[in-house]
């Protein structure tokens, strides 16, 4: 059962990892990114749909995305969506197609972004330590049932401790690779 325990905290700590990796990718850098596009919905015939499922979008250049609606009725709409969604970018359209230019980021947006990310990282690793105290509290209460030892609690908080930790520098280096990323000229 303690094993159980360990596997279930081990599952929702990568689950948490993986959602600070998109977090982290939606984040805008120099670059032209596909994911950039992924908080942004549409209120496509009255239901908010993310714009990844009503258009293709692709990277052209280093420093331009097109969105190509499958509807071409929803371009307009894609548009104001996009402009709504304060990305720091000014998409325009020709009707069909929607061009999206990313400027040059400043350095004072540089530090903005850097301190999101840093903020987003922070909130990951608040939800990895949540993720401890529950599997701490299972444990105990195995314990107070006496299918626990002990000695055992011990070393199971002790594994869920070194879990902990493992997950904690991991989410400090996926921060500081974005770092670099968004500082890189």
């Amino acid at each position: 059962m303690s094993e159980a325990v360990l596997k279930d905290a081990r599952g929702k700590m990568q689950k948490s990892l993986e959602s600070l990796n998109k977090e982290l990718a939606s984040i805008r850098t120099g670059q032209a990114n596909a994911s950039l596009l992924d908080r942004v919905t549409v209120d496509y015939y009255g239901a908010q749909t993310p714009v990844n499922q009503l258009a293709t979008i692709s990277v052209p250049e280093a420093r331009m995305l097109t969105v190509t609606p499958y509807d071409k009725s929803s371009v307009d709409d894609v548009l104001k969506a996009i402009q709504k969604a304060d990305l720091g970018v000014n998409p325009t359209s020709d009707g069909t197609l929607i061009r999206i230019t990313v400027p040059q980021l400043t350095e004072e947006r540089r530090k903005e972004f850097v301190k999101d990310a840093r903020k987003i990282g922070e909130e990951s690793k608040v939800a990895i330590r949540n993720i401890r105290r529950d599997a701490n509290d299972k444990l105990k209460s195995l314990q107070k049932d006496g299918e626990l030892s002990e000695d055992d609690l011990r070393g199971y908080n002790d594994d869920v401790q070194s879990l902990t930790n493992d997950f904690i520098k991991q989410v400090d280096a996926l921060c500081d690779d974005k770092e670099k990323d968004i500082l890189a000229v």
